[in-house]
């Protein structure tokens, strides 16, 4: 079962906020995430419009008015 435990990374060593429940020397898989904001996000994304995504598909100049009709 996972555990989940904050830590801080300080002069290379990860220090954890709680002790973890394992036995002496017990061999254990880490996954670090950085619960810093400051990598990439979805949000950092420009906004696009449907018709700048639709256009290099769409023969037809008109995409409002395919959008309206239905097509």
């Amino acid at each position: 079962m996972p555990h989940v435990v904050e830590a801080t990374y300080e002069n290379g060593v990860l220090k954890l906020e709680q002790p973890l429940p394992f036995k002496d020397r017990e061999k254990v898989r880490v996954t670090v995430e950085s619960l810093t904001t400051d990598g990439h996000s979805v949000l950092d994304i420009e906004p696009v419009s449907l018709g700048q995504v639709r256009r290099p598909f769409s023969t037809d100049e008109d995409l409002l008015g395919e959008m309206l009709e239905g097509r």
